[in-house]
């Protein structure tokens, strides 16, 4: 009986074992060495040595590379890797010096395109990873004739079996700058807010990330509407952002207090001015005595 450890490896594995390339009957598999190998040209996907990669050299290690990637000539006896970069690095950890590969002929924009479909179906994708991907694609296709944006966004998303409209929605995402592409993939900015943000210059999203930044805040999708709107009329400042920005602050920290509650403290005969003189001098008084707790605090410290 098999162990479920043994499943769990099989299982998790079978994307970087087998990839999704049809393999012509002329085409014969022979073993490259690995040193031999370079990285496909701005590869957009991540290869991590994370725990779903361990998995991948155990069964390496146990079953050896039961889809061989594929590669093209690089010069020098050396190969670009087309697809395969996950089962590459399997077999580096795994201690192999060779990796069963089919050499294929073939130009960029082919390359390009069977690189993205061999990748793109995989879970754990990230935004950047398919928008930068996505764009490599669209790319390639219209340099091979695909006409019509909406048509060619069509046949980029079928491998992955997504709309032309979420392939250009995420090709809009890799217009954004690296630091806040780097929060739609920590999902501190939505996906439609960076789309809406990718129409701004490099400068009103550097404005935008600063502000984010010194005032620890994100930004709605709302928000990012009314930032495109300004930056398409020309319009938009750090001023404007800012004033967006804090105003939603401002109202998430508004306090409000039952009338009803606050008067059970006072005697009966009190006004509404009364009240809240006290109030504000408690207020005070407590604002005054923690300040100076603080000040004690930080005296300890070295």
């Amino acid at each position: 009986m098999k162990s479920k450890s043994a499943e769990k490896i099989k299982l998790t594995s079978y994307d970087d074992l087998f990839g999704s390339s049809e393999v012509t009957a002329e085409e014969k598999i022979v073993s490259v060495p690995i040193r031999l190998f370079h990285t496909f040209k701005d590869h957009p996907f991540r290869v991590l040595d994370d725990e779903k990669m361990q998995e991948t050299v155990e069964s390496v290690k146990r079953y050896g590379i039961l889809m061989p990637g594929i590669v093209r000539p690089y010069g020098d006896g050396e190969y670009e890797m087309v697809a395969g970069h996950r089962r590459w690095r399997a077999c580096e950890l795994a201690g192999m010096e060779e990796m069963p590969v089919i050499i294929r002929e073939m130009d960029d924009d082919t390359a390009t395109v069977i690189m993205v479909d061999t990748n793109i179906q995989r879970e754990d994708i990230l935004p950047s990873e398919k928008a930068h991907a996505y764009k490599m694609k669209y790319e390639a296709m219209k340099h091979q004739g695909s006409k019509g944006e909406k048509h060619t966004a069509d046949l980029v998303g079928e491998a992955a079996g997504e709309s032309g409209r979420t392939v250009q929605r995420y090709i809009r995402l890799s217009f954004l700058i690296s630091r806040l592409l780097d929060y739609v993939d920590n999902k501190r900015l939505s996906m439609k807010a960076g789309e809406k943000l990718s129409f701004l210059t490099v400068e009103e999203q550097e404005w935008v990330l600063e502000a984010i930044d010194n005032a620890v805040l994100t930004v709605t999708d709302k928000q990012a509407e009314l930032f495109k709107n300004h930056s398409r009329e020309k319009t938009l400042n750090q001023g404007i952002i800012y004033s967006v920005l804090l105003q939603k602050k401002e109202a998430e920290t508004k306090v409000t207090l039952s009338a009803k509650k606050v008067r059970s403290y006072f005697p009966p005969a009190y006004t509404k001015e009364q009240v809240e003189e006290v109030i504000y001098t408690l207020l005070e008084q407590w604002r005054k005595k923690k300040g100076k707790e603080e000040q004690e605090d930080a005296g300890d410290t070295v």
